[in-house]
């Protein structure tokens, strides 16, 4: 005899067991914000209405960086260093360009294999639904869930250099960009987009023979933020060479990121960057709701395929077609 599914958990004991720190119906929370039901998606938003006074009290990192340069060995050791002080670290791993499955959630925790063993730690790939407008959206709602549950330092991972880091640097507090040791070659393949938006740059493996080579990089990256107009008055980017897998370096990261967040406190700048931060979440979220409107509408549904056409075919300007979708939905009209 076939067993059913366990119900889910009603709105009040979501509520109870996140906040009491329940790091299993954490997870079942995300999963439901994970969720396109339309039932899900309605019991998601009053969850987080009601967990939203519990929201905010975390200091919100953003670390980014190349293939290889050692993301989730600094994030590991750096979570365990969090951890002795006493904090809760929660790690929220990106990955735009791949919908989230089973495997990768152990591919997370084995990357972060100490971190992983402690129950004062959180390990979660972000869940993106394969989109760039997903990091935005359910990234923030992930995060605004750990929160409630306690940890009070959460770290976003993104996979590599892009356009996601972008979007990730809009919804954290402190954007860190790790890089390899080699200087030149390094400068050449890093974005100036993504430099000028860093609050630290970190040279990671500044151990062995690659100590020299580390200390080069730094200074060439020095050098180079020289001419970059500061996205802040308050607050220089420091540039700093250290060792994820020897834990060299990463007190002095910590008090970087610390004493970032005492400036900006200090200016009113980093409850003004919150704030940016929920209104942009509302207009993505504002967004979302009218696209899915739009497609959920018969006439577009019916009208959408035949502009498409047209428009592919140079029959008929973009600009135009988006007037007819729109005014199908009655957007725009006296």
């Amino acid at each position: 005899m076939q067993r059913s599914a366990p119900a889910a958990p009603k709105l009040d004991a979501y509520v109870s067991g996140i906040l009491a720190g329940d790091r299993a119906m954490l997870a079942r929370a995300i999963t439901l914000v994970e969720s396109t039901k339309p039932e899900h998606s309605a019991q998601a938003q009053q969850l987080l209405q009601e967990l939203l006074p519990a929201t905010g009290k975390a200091l919100r990192i953003g670390i980014t960086g190349v293939p290889g340069v050692g993301k989730s060995t600094t994030i590991d050791q750096l979570g365990m260093n969090l951890i002795a002080e006493g904090h809760r670290v929660a790690v929220l791993a990106v990955d735009p360009t791949s919908r989230r499955t089973g495997g990768s959630i152990l591919g997370d925790k084995t990357r972060m294999s100490r971190l992983a063993q402690e129950r004062n730690a959180f390990i979660r790939p972000s869940p993106t639904s394969g989109t760039l407008g997903g990091v935005t959206r359910k990234t923030r709602e992930t995060m605004a869930l750990a929160e409630a549950a306690g940890f009070d330092v959460v770290i976003v991972e993104t996979v590599g250099v892009g356009q996601s880091e972008i979007a990730v640097a809009d919804m954290v507090d402190f954007f860190l960009v790790l890089l390899l040791p080699g200087g030149g070659d390094d400068l050449q393949g890093i974005k100036k987009g993504i430099i000028e938006i860093a609050d630290m740059i970190a040279i990671n493996k500044a151990d062995g023979d690659n100590v020299p080579r580390a200390k080069s990089a730094a200074n060439e990256y020095r050098a180079a933020l020289q001419i970059l107009t500061p996205h802040t008055a308050t607050w220089s980017p420091p540039v700093l060479t250290i060792s994820g897998h020897e834990n060299k370096g990463l007190e002095e990261l910590w008090e970087k990121i610390i004493e970032h967040r005492e400036k900006m406190t200090s200016s009113g700048e980093f409850a003004q960057r919150r704030q940016r931060q929920a209104v942009a979440w509302m207009q993505d979220m504002l967004n979302d709701r009218v696209m899915a409107s739009l497609k959920a509408n018969a006439k577009v549904a019916e009208r959408l395929p035949i502009v498409e056409a047209e428009v592919r075919a140079g029959r008929l300007l973009p600009t135009l077609a988006v007037d007819e979708i729109v005014g199908l939905l009655g957007i725009g009209e006296n």
